[in-house]
C-alpha cells in the first residue's frame, strides 16, 4: 500500500466561491498513521526525528526534538519507535488535530538542530476538548 505523505492530500473544489469555509468545516481530516508521519519525516528532513508530548503551564506541546531513529546513539530500535510514535499519535488523533499537525509538519519552515527542537502547541476547540485535554494533561 503506497504511503501518502503529508503535502500530496488533494483538495476539494468548492461548487461556489462562498462554499469554501463549509468545505473546511465540514469534512473531517484523516487520522494521522505511523507510516505517514515517519514518510514525512524522511522527505521533509531526510532523518526520522522523535516526536514528544510535552506539557508546560497546564498546556499540551508536540515537540519534534533534534533526535533521530538513524542516530547509533538514539535509545530506540525501529519497533520501539514506531510504538512511541503510535502512542503520541493517538493523542493528537483523538484530540482531532490530526490536520493541523499534518500541516504543520509540511510546511513549517524550522528544522531541528541540537538543543533545540520544534514545538506546536495542540490546542483543541469544541465541546469535548476541554476533557480531553484535561485527561492528557494529568
Amino acid at each position: 500500500m503506497p504511503v501518502k505523505l503529508c503535502n500530496d492530500r488533494r483538495l476539494p473544489v468548492p461548487a461556489a466561491p462562498a462554499s469554501v469555509l463549509d468545505i473546511a468545516n465540514s469534512m473531517p481530516e484523516p487520522p494521522l498513521s505511523v507510516d505517514e508521519v515517519m514518510a514525512c519525516l524522511r522527505q521533509r528532513w531526510r532523518a526520522t526525528y522523535d516526536l514528544q508530548l510535552v506539557v508546560r503551564r497546564r498546556r499540551l506541546y508536540l515537540q519534534v526534538m533534534w533526535a533521530y531513529l538513524e542516530q547509533q546513539s538514539f535509545p530506540m530500535d525501529l519497533e520501539a519507535y514506531r510504538q512511541h510514535l503510535g502512542e503520541v499519535l493517538d493523542v493528537v488523533n483523538r484530540l482531532g488535530l490530526a490536520g493541523e499537525v499534518r500541516q504543520w509538519l509540511g510546511f513549517t519552515r524550522d528544522k531541528p538542530r541540537l538543543g533545540k527542537a520544534l514545538s506546536l502547541p495542540l490546542e483543541a476547540t469544541g465541546p469535548e476538548a476541554e476533557t480531553l485535554i484535561k485527561e492528557f494533561l494529568v
